[in-house]
């Protein structure tokens, strides 16, 4: 998806090759996630003018972030924020400014909700 959101549209080739500095995955590979991503609407394809289809971003970054935030945090701390932070701040080698941060992050969070 970064490839794409990068600069989109592009090949399944232009993705490989993009992707081939990082990633030592077959080509094969990276076809069949482009295939489940275009299966689960993450991706939308059109053809090029040769022709050959070509991929692009079906959501921003954004949107994916948030919906990948939400599966993890549901599936590895049943949904609840505290436990996820609490294991972040506790296991982390944050700075005291990283720690101000986040604290000014949670105070306009709480501001928002009007709590």
């Amino acid at each position: 998806m970064e490839v794409l959101w990068e600069a989109a549209p592009k090949t399944a080739g232009e993705v490989i090759k993009a992707l081939r500095p990082t990633r030592d995955w077959a080509d094969n590979t990276v076809r069949t996630l482009l295939s489940r991503l275009v299966d689960k609407e993450a991706l939308s394809t059109d053809k090029n003018t040769s022709g050959v289809r070509t991929y692009e971003p079906a959501i921003s970054r954004d949107v994916s972030v948030q919906a990948e935030g939400e599966s993890f945090l549901g599936r590895v701390f049943g949904g609840a924020a505290k436990p996820l932070l609490a294991h972040f701040a506790s296991q982390s080698n944050l700075t005291a400014a990283e720690v101000e941060e986040l604290k000014k992050i949670l105070d306009e969070s709480v501001e928002r909700k009007g709590e």
